[in-house]
């Protein structure tokens, strides 16, 4: 396999030069150039695509950023043969015909692009319309309008459960609705109606997502013993649409809230009555998720989340008795992170069940007996994670995952692609260059197109052989030249061993493109320690977003200390009921390693800025870790868990809501206050809510702390846009570089003069 280029440390032509010496004098113009840095990330050519397969073929066409601008090409994998995919210039040439407009073939603003016709035609969509294009003649067809779905619901409102419309059997005889909060049956061909169930009511009722069995014989449906809703309520201040305020109010469960009880309930469609179900031992739960029939109808299957997620089961119901058997139960002394590491897979019609645990320590794949729930052999195995499954191959039996860790040597967040035998035999590596792999499967998973990078490589794209991993054929090779005659650097991936002595800590370090070895640099944390992943940047991305503030003169810094996901469970479980923790132990022994190895890294100064869990994480840092960190931006913070979603909250901190919850919060500890902080929140932040901000605000107060504040009217979930980027970095240079920032009032006024 062709790999990457590895850069040695040579010195580079640089960019836009200033010299450290003058970063006591911070100009707009430092500033611009700071903004400038970002499109650097234009100067690669040929680097990511998006492959897209035509339907179950073996041809695939992607389009990539060339000299030219965007190309598009066709790739037949059988033949190994890449051509253009069509003729940009006839396609551009026959639109600009048909709408008046001036587009430029190699820039051309279609989307939504899929061929037909065994390849000879060409859909995509253009100016709300969809269009064909036949590739024997260029013949241009303009079609329908393209209406667009509306949809104003809110992530967080509760579905509408008594909202359905009657639900017709498999064999279309029946009708099954509610009526009067309870279950009725209609035949479709005489018109006669059956009520089933005679308990329901309003607060306790059956819900009207039923699911029939395959053969529409039996109903499967949830009653439900409801909540009181939780509503958060905020005010927008200067509405574009009106100039009085407007007042919102959004559905938003916080933890320790009543939640629904849904309880599995079984009716027969043949006998016109409901057989007796006891899910007594399934109340105490979060939610019961996925109703889901064995294709032979003998039973159903539930999936069962207790309150405070430290028991799973897959749950069936015996559709002749009624009975009840958990067929996999899933236990932690901690947390079960079902979020993010669940995977079930049905083998058989449910004869045997491949299963993701992390019950050995880390997260790994099961084969369960489906009839009985015994365990017949754990298929994957080691110190490493699976982190998906790509597809279940039943008739072969055999399994495509990803997984990382497992490749000593490398950095064990990079992501490869598996194939392995359900009895855990024949384990190959499909992608073992290391690097970060991102696979895309064809249809029928003969073939996948491999583009892999890490954070200081290029990216390479080649076609592989689904069956070995083989290299078929490269094709596409980053070109960076331009970029490193701009003076691009790459950011130094650096690990060390965290605070068990054992375990290595990964992250990387961004540097102004001036930097100079004899200068002396303050550090600045980007920091999101959200247990739910890990965040550090593994692929390539010459200059990300965040690390533009380097310019200004500082090293940006990006860790994932424990607690974050990923690795081993014993490095997850950090966060349980820990959320203050954040990994802060390892980051200061991360980040005091780097500034050992390089001398003009100054940890006297150190900063960090985050939004969201990472404004929760950012403020913490303030509080307790002021001996290290000394300046914090901290935006949209879920400063205490008591007051922010439910589902994301209880995961990590538990329940029911104890003392901890307290012992994490910002606001309870914010008379710990030490350094210089500046919180930034949106007034209508909908995801977390912006109370959170104000409570630590009068917190703060309270405590007599000294500390600055942004309120952005208008601004939902947000880490400050524009305006606050600039209060960011406004921030960082007067209480890291210890200058002024520029005046940009004066600067304004100058401007208008």
């Amino acid at each position: 396999m062709k790999t990457a280029v590895r850069f040695l440390d040579t010195s580079l032509i640089l960019l836009c030069l200033i010299s450290p010496e003058l970063f006591s004098q911070v100009t707009t113009e430092d500033y611009q150039r700071a903004d400038s840095v970002i499109k650097l990330n234009d100067l690669v050519f040929h680097g990511f695509i998006k492959p897209e397969w035509v339907d179950s073929s073996h041809w695939f066409w992607y389009k990539v950023k060339t000299r030219k601008g965007e190309e598009y090409f066709l790739v037949d994998a059988e033949r190994q043969k890449k051509s253009e995919a069509f003729n940009q210039e006839k396609l551009c040439s026959r639109i600009n015909d048909q709408t008046g407009r001036t587009f430029k073939p190699y820039s051309l603003p279609v989307s939504n692009i899929s061929f037909m016709n065994q390849m000879k035609e060409l859909k995509f969509e253009l100016d709300s319309f969809t269009w064909k294009c036949n590739l024997g003649n260029y013949k241009l067809e303009r079609c329908s309008k393209i209406e667009k779905e509306k949809t104003d619901r809110y992530w967080g409102e509760s579905v509408d459960e008594l909202g359905n419309p009657p639900v017709v059997s498999p064999d279309s005889q029946f009708l099954a609705f509610i009526k009067n909060f309870n279950v009725h049956l209609k035949i479709k061909k005489t018109g006669e109606e059956y009520q089933l169930s005679h308990d329901g009511a309003e607060g306790d009722f059956y819900s009207s997502f039923f699911e029939w069995s395959p053969d529409s014989r039996f109903i499967a449906v949830n009653k439900i013993r409801d909540n009181k809703k939780q509503y958060v309520c905020f005010v927008e201040s200067s509405p574009e649409s009106q100039l009085q305020p407007k007042l919102h109010k959004i559905e938003y469960l916080k933890p320790g809230d009543a939640l629904p009880v849904k309880r599995p309930s079984l009716f027969s469609a043949a006998e016109k009555k409901q057989i007796t179900v006891n899910t007594n031992d399934f109340e105490y739960q979060y939610d019961i998720y996925n109703i889901k029939w064995w294709k032979d109808s003998r039973g159903f299957t539930f999936e069962f989340n207790q309150r405070g997620h430290q028991a799973y089961q897959v749950v069936e119901i015996d559709t002749a008795t009624g009975a009840v058997k958990i067929i996999i139960d899933e236990k932690s002394s901690t947390f079960i992170d079902y979020s993010s590491k669940r995977y079930r897979s049905d083998v058989n019609d449910g004869e045997e069940i491949i299963w993701a645990s992390e019950r050995d320590g880390w997260n790994h794949l099961y084969l369960f007996d489906g009839r009985t729930g015994r365990l017949k052999n754990q298929i994957t195995q080691g110190e490493w994670v699976v982190r998906g499954v790509e597809r279940v191959f039943e008739k072969e039996r055999q399994i495509i995952f990803r997984a990382s860790g497992r490749n000593a040597g490398e950095d064990p967040y990079f992501i490869h692609y598996y194939r392995i035998n359900f009895d855990g035999t024949g384990l190959i590596d499909l992608t073992p260059g290391p690097f970060n792999h991102n696979a895309v499967f064809s249809a029928d998973h003969q073939y996948f197109v491999d583009c892999y990078s890490a954070a200081d490589q290029p990216p390479v794209t080649v076609l592989c052989s689904a069956s070995d991993g083989r290299e078929l054929m490269q094709l596409e090779y980053a070109d960076i030249s331009d970029l490193l005659a701009a003076g691009w650097r790459p950011p130094e991936i650096f690990h060390t061993t965290g605070r068990d002595g054992k375990t290595q800590i990964w992250g990387n370090i961004y540097r102004p493109l001036n930097y100079d070895t004899a200068g002396s640099y303050p550090v600045i944390e980007y920091i999101y320690a959200g247990p739910h992943g890990a965040f550090v940047l593994k692929s390539f991305r010459p200059v990300p977003w965040f690390t533009c503030l380097a310019e200004l003169g500082f090293i940006v810094v990006q860790i994932d200390g424990m607690g974050t996901s990923n690795r081993s469970k014993a490095f997850h479980d950090v966060c349980w009921k820990n959320l203050k923790d954040a990994g802060f132990p390892d980051r200061i022994i991360w980040i005091k390693a780097f500034a050992d190895k390089h001398p003009y890294v100054d940890t006297t100064r150190v900063g960090i800025f985050g939004g969201s869990a990472g404004g929760q994480n950012a403020l913490a840092a303030l509080l307790f870790h002021p001996d290290f960190y000394k300046v914090s931006v901290s935006s949209c913070g879920c400063h205490d868990n008591r007051m922010d979603k439910i589902w994301w909250n209880e995961q990590f901190m538990g329940y029911p809501v104890g003392p901890h919850y307290e012992e994490c919060s910002n606001v309870v500890n914010a008379g710990k206050l030490r350094g210089r902080l500046l919180l930034i929140v949106g007034e209508i932040d909908d995801n977390v809510d912006p109370a959170s901000t104000m409570q630590v605000v009068n917190a703060l107060i309270d405590t007599g702390k000294e500390f600055e504040l942004v309120v952005l009217p208008g601004e939902n979930h947000t880490s400050g846009g524009k305006y606050g980027e600039r209060k960011r970095r406004d921030f960082f240079v007067k209480y890291l570089l210890e200058t002024e920032p520029p005046d940009w009032n004066r600067q304004e006024t100058e401007n208008e003069l």
